[in-house]
């Protein structure tokens, strides 16, 4: 592939919702957005479902990480019918269900189509793992999108760099990349750690953040933007930044990548940090 397509990262507003009605029109919202900037693809940010936590239990309970789950059939219909409505490929966050028995934070990508490609993370934070009892994936998986081959690394996941090499060297041009970050030192780890991945494997990184205040133990606050990342060459911006939103608002971040342009960067850029890697020195990606 070497056309162009448009990415639309949506920095999305964690505030309490009284059913998952509201949350669908939140979320049908943003898509209706970025589909009037033409954008092919949709990326929302991770735990983008936890605002369904807010929803008030009938028993009083306060609601915990497992009750996701039940919403796991909703948030499915309410996305396929989405990405089918507006002909686009969207990477609705991450939502936590049950698979064998054990929860799993899984990227879900809907593809007009009617495919569902699920994408479980595979490093789990301290807080996945105590207290929510989040159980990790075991494999990354390079996805065929109508644009792209593809891979998504869950905000944590980004930050080990034999995964991107693994999905380079599986074909992938662009990395998506949705987070959910608490303190603005959260958000610089991803942030750099998805330019250090754009630059070594010359790839594009999207990325989007959760903002807002969320009156859900371990979500109350929510840090970040939205960024469409380039390698760092005389192709792209020097900076490596096709497009960022503002910190901690609400809003849409929209920008077109150029395939074309990534494939002449790694065939005859400044550096080529892809061919160069040292097999005789350590191991190389396969």
């Amino acid at each position: 592939m070497t056309g162009r397509f448009r990415v639309a990262g949506v920095q999305y507003d964690m505030r309490p919702v009284a059913s998952f009605e509201a949350f669908a029109a939140q979320c049908a919202h943003h898509v209706a957005a970025a589909a009037e900037w033409s954008a092919e693809a949709c990326l929302f940010p991770e735990f983008l479902t936890t605002q369904l936590l807010s929803i008030p239990r009938a028993d009083g309970r306060p609601a915990d990480i497992g009750d996701l789950d039940t919403h796991t059939e909703a948030y499915r219909a309410l996305f396929s019918d989405l990405a089918a409505r507006h002909r686009m490929t969207i990477v609705a966050g991450t939502h936590v269900h049950r698979r064998d028995g054990a929860l799993r934070n899984a990227a879900h990508v809907f593809l007009p189509d009617g495919r569902l490609e699920t994408q479980e993370k595979l490093h789990l934070t301290p807080t996945e793992v105590a207290p929510w009892g989040i159980a990790p994936g075991e494999a990354l998986r390079i996805l065929d999108l109508p644009f792209a081959r593809a891979a998504v690394l869950i905000c944590y996941d980004v930050e080990f760099p034999e995964l991107a090499r693994q999905a380079r060297a599986r074909g992938a041009d662009i990395l998506f990349v949705p987070s959910c970050t608490d303190d603005r030192q959260g958000f610089h780890r991803v942030r750099h750690c998805c330019h250090a991945r754009a630059i070594e494997d010359q790839v594009f990184v999207a990325t989007t953040h959760t903002v807002g205040n969320l009156p859900v133990e371990w979500m109350r606050a929510n840090v970040g933007n939205a960024a469409a990342i380039t390698p760092c060459d005389v192709h792209f911006p020097p900076g490596g930044i096709q497009a960022q939103g503002e910190m901690n608002l609400e809003q849409i971040v929209v920008a077109e990548f150029d395939l074309g342009s990534l494939h002449r960067a790694r065939a005859a850029g400044s550096v080529r940090t892809w061919q160069d890697r040292r097999g005789d020195l350590y191991p190389l990606a396969e």
